[in-house]
């Protein structure tokens, strides 16, 4: 299993190298060409809405993501650290919360007021084969995988 961590400053201009990074990668693992638009566009969201939140909450703190393949996986976590008093509530005697996306409404499972009300989670959603959300005190991650190659990374 081979692991790729990246952080950037919650600045826009820095979702786009997210996006290619995480494309370039999928394609190594073996992800299906027809499936590297829904990787690029599911990651791209992710990105957009960690540095929306992070610009609001906290803009000094970095954004992470990490990218890895694992048993015939491509697997995309993006993590925030932006707070929410509400979040905070809601969990107060939980660590994490996961909340499985696909199937499940996660409009009524997040604050009214969380930034994009879950819009952009719903289209993650759509755009991945597999999503999970993980809402806590400390931000908020969202894991997204899709199949790939059983071999792993190949070398270039």
């Amino acid at each position: 299993m081979a692991t790729v961590e990246l952080t950037f400053s919650a600045l826009p201009a820095h979702v786009r190298t997210a996006r290619l990074v995480a494309t370039a990668i999928a394609r190594r693992t073996g992800v299906a060409e027809a499936l590297l638009d829904e990787v690029r566009l599911a990651v791209g969201e992710a990105c957009s809405r960690a540095v929306e939140a992070h610009r609001v909450h906290c803009p000094g703190e970095p954004i992470r993501i990490e990218l890895c393949d694992d048993s015939g996986r491509f697997e995309v976590t993006v993590t925030d650290s932006a707070p929410s008093d509400d979040l905070e509530q809601a969990y107060k005697d939980e660590d994490e919360l996961p909340v499985a996306v696909n199937g499940t409404e996660l409009a009524s499972l997040l604050p009214a007021d969380t930034l994009m009300s879950g819009f952009g989670i719903a289209v993650i959603a759509a755009l991945a084969d597999d999503v999970e959300v993980y809402p806590s005190a400390k931000g908020l991650r969202i894991r997204m995988s899709w199949p790939a190659a059983a071999s792993g990374i190949r070398a270039v």
